[in-house]
């Protein structure tokens, strides 16, 4: 079960070392792991055994829904919305629509908030869940994320200050130069901010491969910033590509 875009790891790549600069480092840290879905959650409280079987019961109407529609695992383009489809599948119908991308793009942070909001309705107060660079945020106060850009001067040097009016709200990064995941892009990190994690992932992928188009970089970021002003309800977009850094929106850039 793999999205469309991301994260291009190379084999050596074992620790997600991105994890240190996440907001919440005084809350209780949970580490949940199936199969390709791995999950860090700072909470309130220790959830783990709670947040595996969340991840499962995802995961589960997921992999159902594969079997019946098995166009939803490979579409690289938006399908069609499915009145049938239970609300983790139907959220990531659209956000692949809004984005202009296929649904697996935004499985991810899709899994990642259902997650998080289920943990919420159980009586967890605060909770951040990372699932390989993209986060469900819902804090009680200001946050800031830090930007994990691979080989980028930039990296771990810039981080995005997130304000708790803005919450709860998703934080999602797509790569073309680090990860295991398709993706036709170029830049180090493409991270957008939205209300919907599922369409910050969506949306992510798409600036992604967006910033592929033309060899000038300079150029490619500014033409995916184009795109992403089309792209509605997303707070804002930042881009790293090498030295080269862009942003469109309401987002709030803060040295690390």
């Amino acid at each position: 079960m793999r999205s469309q875009s991301k994260k291009k790891e190379p084999e050596s790549y074992v620790e997600r070392e991105y994890r240190v600069v996440a907001a919440g480092n005084e809350l209780v840290s949970s580490l949940v792991r199936v199969a390709e879905t791995d999950l860090h959650i700072r909470a309130d409280v220790h959830v783990e055994e709670q947040a595996k079987g969340l991840v499962l019961e995802a995961r589960l109407q997921i992999e159902r829904y594969i079997h019946k529609h098995p166009e939803f695992l490979s579409a690289l383009s938006p399908l069609p919305a499915d009145s049938s489809a239970t609300p983790l599948i139907a959220d990531m119908m659209s956000a692949g629509q809004k984005a202009g991308v296929g649904p697996m793009a935004a499985v991810a942070g899709a899994v990642a908030g259902f997650v998080g909001r289920r943990l919420l309705a159980s009586g967890v107060q605060e909770v951040i869940v990372e699932n390989g660079g993209d986060i469900y945020l819902h804090r009680k106060e200001d946050c800031t994320v830090g930007i994990f850009a691979g080989e980028s001067p930039l990296s771990y040097n810039i981080g995005i200050r997130i304000t708790k009016d803005q919450l709860p709200c998703g934080v999602c990064t797509s790569s073309g130069t680090v990860g295991h995941s398709l993706s036709f892009g170029i830049a180090d990190s493409v991270t957008v901010v939205a209300g919907s994690i599922a369409l910050a992932d969506a949306a992510a992928t798409r600036l992604g491969n967006e910033v592929g188009k033309t060899e000038d970089r300079a150029a490619a970021i500014q033409h995916a910033l184009a795109c992403a002003r089309q792209i509605d309800n997303i707070h804002g977009v930042v881009i790293i590509c090498d030295e080269l850094l862009g942003a469109a929106g309401d987002v709030e850039l803060v040295r690390l």
